[in-house]
């Protein structure tokens, strides 16, 4: 090479390359720097769109020399901001023989800010001998689990390989695998406490994952929320850049033998625009849709793109990009903020398309690792997934995808909670899903007043423990009054605890309280004292107190709707403080309160909350102050008080410290709350809106009672809120009775939702055969169970504020419904009694329960069922006499069974019903005394029907109709 310079300057005029023996060609300074300044710009635009890789890979990839770029790509200011580190991590000089031999697994995350999809973690799995990595966003710490049990089906089937070593840390979502991985023969190998170094390959990786995330997202400018896309990129390009380890091989060539295509990669974050074939034939229409590009969908050959002017996240293959402009270059990063934010769905799913259609996010970036080419369409659905169309969004048609089209995970994303109070017609934000939980919950049939108390429900969040009360000053402060009143009504004594005496525990709760507007009443912090370590007989001796059964509770608000009576609420501050204890108690100085070294304890003088038999003591109280005012206690539900003088009633019904007033004179109430304050320290919340966990809406046409918070908190504990919903709470001819599958891993978590379920029946009567059935599996729950009972959860998902209207124009008379299944459970051959009764056209109580014994007939078991019925019209006419109200005619019981009915009549079939003598003559006697009258009715008009078997849902939801299930919340 020649080069040829000024003689005085010495500045360069121009170079030349030997081309044969003596020949040079000359080229001038000028195309010199022209050549250079393209090889720099072409290595820089490489450099972008692989997520800033090092100079070396770049010349790598892109056949350029990595000398040319490497001062250039060294001063770039993106690698500076999101790579820079303080120390370098040393890996392990061990490698896997084959691939899967080995996989290292690491967990991400909570991130302070929610991703796109909902997501605050994500999962990392790496092979050891290829460096292949697999990321999968995950909205919590339970879905860890479940995770590696798919991803581990996923690569043997895949690969026809199984996996034989796990490496991770100690962590409690890889720990509840033990169990599985030694079933499996798969090692389980974790560090050391305190020693992420020994799973250093995992740690490693994610500086690895997070310093391209970091890159792609400072290089776009996008908002926080985007992280997840951006994470999700970088394990896309990690697979698919050359590793000095792998000695220059790609993760991607390591695993499937041949190199990867890369022509495919852009530059997150840049402008793209999608054809749009959504015209609707109108030839003027925009044929292209502004959007940004997001990423790789696994799958699909096309690109994740989103909105820009819809806000929507869909794939496409017929894109052109604009890789030099960002469209968020011109605005500042979004933060969204956690709080003041209410729960909406956002599922990810895969999604096959040939031209676009609408997605959301995808939960696994190296699913390409797996399938070469594309992702076959699975035509396999179930019964409820066909039974319920996604509504489209907007004029745009949607297109179903034909993989994982249902399937999502646990995902909650965040609206403004202003948005609950405006009215459909406002657009409303992004959702990210193709089953928002605006298409099945809307408030727009309700009053503005009762829809910003049901907006205050929602978005107050209650603290769980005593260290997440002590970060709000709020909570300090509630605590610190709830001392000074103990300590003001000499609740204890401080002293040296005695010999041979056990001082309790204590702890905190909290609970917000809500007037009628919805305004916050106060927060209430309650000391209660740990009494499941007292001995009976030492600690405490008679401990029942009554309260509300919930049947008396509806029975109370509907018999309010019919008569038109006013509703009130109060709550008793400190009540149980107003009870005297007998017993010498002690308990351990609050937490929060304790000085340091003090020994002593505190004997308690008062009774407090959580003492077995302050209830009692409470309870007594009360009852002294009601009847002293002139007030009944009725024998039918002793919680349950009336007052009747000259032409006002009034009428109480207690639940420990919560009070609901009924009665047909405001003055009247007025004067009795004033009494009850002088007696107690009360608190008035104004007309009643929530009891119980129950929502109490009213209008001229009743009063409609649901549990729709209680619902919602369930789907979002499930990570549901984003599902699609079912049709119907079980699947028809089940046969979990005999399911023999895997033991769940945590049977703790099919317990506590169970029990959630349970109390759901307050105002469902269509979960009861369902909860009837998923709580026979209580101690040993398996898989199948815990897929029952999310189906369940899907199904409130579609149904979150059904509940109960109690009609105001309807009658006071009651009317029964009784069903039997024969033979129903398989196990025992037991069979199922169900029935409901209504008063009016209101369901007012109901059961399923498993029969005592075997029945040899359908005959008999539909008498077991009827006597059943029976005992509980009694106390009902009882409940309702004492209330004032006199049910004089038979109750109609109606029956599909005319042998049953024909045996209530007459003693009739005695050979094949004379070992059930006794309830065949109790039954009798109540029909001869006018208590119940029978009517027969077809099995197709039997609405008990849907308390002993799973119906289509066709009848169903007939059913449900018919039974005075509503639901005001379904958008119309």
């Amino acid at each position: 090479m020649i080069i040829s310079r000024d003689r005085t300057s010495r500045m360069l005029i121009g170079a030349g390359e030997r081309e044969g023996e003596g020949l040079y060609r000359f080229r001038g300074i000028e195309s010199l720097a022209s050549a250079h300044t393209r090889v720099l710009e072409e290595s820089m635009l490489w450099h972008r769109r692989l997520g800033h890789p090092s100079s070396r890979i770049t010349g790598m990839i892109s056949d350029i020399s990595s000398s040319a770029a490497d001062n250039h790509i060294r001063s770039c200011d993106i690698c500076f901001r999101a790579k820079q580190t303080r120390l370098s991590f040393t890996d392990s000089f061990h490698n896997a023989n084959e691939i899967f031999d080995l996989i290292h697994c690491d967990l991400w995350g909570p991130y302070r800010a929610t991703a796109l999809c909902g997501s605050r973690y994500f999962l990392t799995i790496i092979d050891d001998h290829s460096r292949a990595v697999w990321l999968y966003l995950l909205p919590d710490k339970t879905m860890v689990s479940q995770q590696i049990k798919d991803f581990f089906t996923l690569i043997e089937r895949q690969f026809s390989k199984k996996i034989k070593t796990i490496r991770s840390d100690n962590g409690t979502e890889f720990m509840c695998l033990t169990r599985y991985f030694k079933e499996n023969g798969i090692l389980h190998e974790t560090s050391c406490v305190h020693t992420p170094q020994q799973n250093g390959r995992a740690e490693r990786k994610h500086r690895h994952i997070l310093n391209i995330a970091r890159a792609l997202r400072f290089q776009a400018n996008l908002p926080i929320e985007f992280w997840g896309e951006c994470v999700l990129a970088a394990g896309h390009l990690i697979n698919r850049t050359p590793s000095s380890i792998l000695q220059n091989k790609t993760p991607y060539e390591k695993l499937h033998g041949q190199p990867p295509d890369i022509s495919h990669l852009r530059i997150l974050g840049c402008l793209a625009y999608a054809h749009n074939k959504n015209t609707k034939g109108d030839k003027f229409a925009s044929r292209s849709r502004r959007c940004m590009f997001l990423g790789y969908p696994s799958g699909t050959k096309g690109w994740k793109l989103f909105d820009l002017d819809e806000e929507t996240v869909f794939i496409s293959r017929d894109v052109e990009f604009q890789e030099e402009v960002f469209p968020y270059h011109d605005k500042s990063p979004i933060i969204t903020a956690p709080s003041s934010t209410l729960p909406v769905i956002s599922p990810i799913c895969d999604s096959e398309t040939e031209d676009s259609a609408p997605i959301t996010e995808q939960t696994t970036v190296a699913t390409e690792l797996l399938l070469s080419t594309s992702v076959p369409s699975d035509s396999t659905t179930t019964n409820d997934q066909t039974d319920i169309e996604p509504l489209g969004r907007g004029q745009r048609t949607r297109q179903p995808s034909t993989r994982f089209r249902d399937y999502v995970i646990n995902t909650v994303t965040t609206i403004p909670v202003s948005t609950l109070s405006l009215p459909s017609s406002v657009p409303q934000p992004f959702s990210g899903t193709d089953y928002p939980l605006s298409d099945y919950l809307t408030y727009d049939r309700l009053s503005s007043s009762h829809r910003s108390f049901l907006l205050a429900l929602t978005i107050n969040i209650e603290p769980k423990h005593f260290r997440q009360a002590m970060e709000h000053e709020v909570w300090r402060n509630s605590m610190k009054s709830e001392m000074d009143a103990l300590e003001r009504n000499h609740t204890w004594d401080l002293e040296e605890l005695p010999n041979g005496k056990n001082a309790l525990g204590t702890q905190w709760i909290y609970t917000i309280k809500l007037r009628a507007d919805g305004t916050i009443e106060r927060h209430k912090s309650r000391l209660v004292v740990l009494g499941n370590n007292q001995k009976e007989g030492l600690d405490y001796t008679e401990t029942f107190s009554p309260v509300a059964k919930m049947t008396t509770v509806r029975l109370f608000l509907d018999i309010a709707a019919k008569k038109n009576y006013e509703l009130h609420q109060m709550d008793v501050h400190n009540a149980f403080l107003h009870g005297d204890l007998l017993e010498e108690v002690y308990i351990k100085i609050p937490l929060g309160f304790a000085r340091p070294n003090d020994t002593r304890v505190c004997r308690l003088r008062k009774s407090l909350y959580g003492l077995k038999q302050a209830p009692r003591c409470w309870f007594a109280k009360l009852v002294d102050a009601l009847l002293s005012y002139g007030f009944t206690q009725t024998h039918s539900d002793h919680s349950l008080f009336v007052y009747v003088r000259s032409r006002v009633t009034l009428r109480i019904l207690v639940y420990v410290d919560d009070l609901i007033i009924s009665g047909n004179s405001p003055p009247a109430i007025k004067t009795f709350k004033t009494y009850l304050s002088t007696c107690f320290h009360m608190k008035d919340l104004g007309a009643l809106k929530y009891f119980l966990g129950l929502e109490v809406a009213r209008s001229p046409q009743g009063i409609y009672l649901s549990q729709r918070k209680y619902t919602l908190d369930i789907i979002t504990e499930c990570g549901l809120l984003g599902c699609k919903p079912a049709g119907s709470p079980m699947d028809q001819n089940h046969k979990l009775a005999k399911a023999t599958g895997l033991v769940l891993a945590d049977p703790e978590k099919y317990r506590r939702l169970t029990g959630r379920l349970i109390y759901l029946l307050a105002t469902r009567p269509d979960l009861a055969y369902s909860v009837h059935i998923l709580s026979q599996f209580m101690q040993t729950p398996q898989e199948d169970h815990w897929l029952a009972a999310l189906k369940v959860v899907r199904y409130l998902k579609g149904t979150v504020g059904q509940g109960i209207l109690f009609s105001a124009t309807s009658s006071l008379s009651l009317t029964g419904w009784c069903d039997a299944d024969w033979g129903g459970c398989l196990t025992t051959r037991r069979s199922l009694s169900g029935w409901i009764i209504q008063l009016g056209t209101s369901p007012i109580t109901w059961k399923t329960k498993k029969q005592d014994g075997v029945s040899l007939s359908s005959t008999e078991a539909e008498f077991r069922s009827l006597r059943s019925i029976t005992k509980e019209i009694i106390w009902l006419k009882e409940l309702l006499r004492e209330l004032g109200i006199n049910h004089e005619d038979a109750v109609t019981v109606c029956c599909d069974n005319k042998s049953a009915i024909h045996l209530s009549a007459n003693p009739v079939l005695h050979e094949q019903t004379k070992h059930m003598g006794i309830i065949c003559q109790f039954v009798r006697d109540e029909i001869t005394k006018g208590v119940i009258k029978m009517v027969y009715v077809p099995t197709s008009e039997q609405f008990a029907d849907i308390l002993t078997k799973a119906l289509g849902r066709k009848e169903f939801d007939a059913f449900l109709l018919k039974l005075g299930i509503n639901n005001i919340h379904a958008p119309t």
